[in-house]
């Protein structure tokens, strides 16, 4: 497909990627995925890692969760105690990613804001299907909620972020917090280009199905992979968009232009706003999906973590 509508910024660091990745061998959407992960997270992580805002902390810290130590990612921009906190829940299809892989993000998020971020690193699907990765999700923001001044945290500020696979954790982690825990109030939802619904015949999917990073095959093999029976596609804790979105608290969502998940970005900021939920959306024209693994190489990216962090300021007061 013509990449005339791309962002020229996009494109060069699309094809930088792909150069990248040249050094490992192919990823191939077929089970197991020990190696595929290697392929797929591989090209980014020296990225990640390198640039970007430097912390006062930060520190890989364990918390017993759901029968196993589950590692989360501090930094901290500042140090002293009583630090608001964006709990940040990475993406990469609930099969790949980190807090490795996003290291950078959370670091530019933290610097943005003046806040703490805390990536959880959940289980990956297929291995742990819908709903481990979310009920581990949840669990770390109860942890937060109940003893983060052991951390340094404000247990009164917290936000829940986080992109594509992650962008629909933080909302369905929000969705079930909001029935099992209706004390705990959280200040915000950061939601960039996330997995609202299951379907894959939207207008987007139709448009931009191959030719632009994130793929339909793609996402049908992820959504195989993170809720394996057909029913729980269908879930509104798997498919936030079929959800009762009333009482969650304001949102920032950030959509990238040429992406099969727009047409569903579009579709949630309309059903969040008819909920009576405080909506703030901004589509990113010519860019990707993924587009803020960009950060200081893309403008748009750059631009995108400038308004999320002065729109997270405000919630986190």
């Amino acid at each position: 497909m013509s990449q005339d509508r791309w962002d020229p910024e996009m494109r060069a660091f699309t094809a930088m990627m792909e150069e990248r990745a040249r050094a490992f061998p192919p990823v191939r959407l077929e089970l197991p995925l020990d190696a595929a992960r290697v392929s797929n997270d591989g090209p980014g992580l020296a990225l990640a890692a390198a640039g970007g805002p430097r912390m006062a902390e930060s520190s890989d810290r364990w918390l017993p969760i759901r029968g196993r130590r589950l590692l989360c990612r501090l930094h901290r921009p500042t140090t002293g105690a009583g630090l608001p906190v964006l709990v940040y829940i990475h993406g990469g299809g609930w099969v790949w990613g980190s807090v490795d892989t996003h290291d950078h993000i959370m670091r530019a998020y933290a610097a943005a804001a003046g806040c703490a971020v805390l990536g959880p690193d959940y289980a990956l699907s297929p291995e742990a299907p819908f709903p481990q990765a979310l009920e581990e999700c949840a669990a770390v923001v109860r942890w937060v909620a109940r003893h983060g001044p052991e951390w340094g945290l404000d247990p009164a500020r917290i936000v829940i972020g986080g992109d594509s696979a992650g962008g629909n954790l933080a909302l369905a982690t929000a969705l079930l917090l909001r029935e099992t825990d209706p004390c705990l109030a959280l200040r915000g939802l950061l939601l960039n280009y996330g997995v609202f619904d299951s379907r894959t015949d939207t207008p987007s999917y139709v448009k931009f199905a191959t030719g632009h990073t994130l793929t339909r095959e793609k996402m049908a093999f992820y959504w195989r992979c993170y809720a394996p029976r057909e029913a729980d596609r269908l879930h509104p804790l798997a498919a936030p968009l079929r959800a009762d979105l009333a009482g969650l608290p304001p949102c920032l969502l950030h959509v990238a232009e040429l992406d099969v998940l727009a047409a569903e970005n579009h579709a949630m900021e309309k059903r969040l706003r008819a909920a009576g939920v405080a909506v703030e959306a901004r589509t990113f024209p010519g860019t990707l999906h993924g587009f803020l693994r960009a950060i200081g190489h893309v403008g748009k990216a750059d631009q995108a973590v400038r308004e999320a962090g002065e729109w997270l300021a405000r919630r986190l007061g």
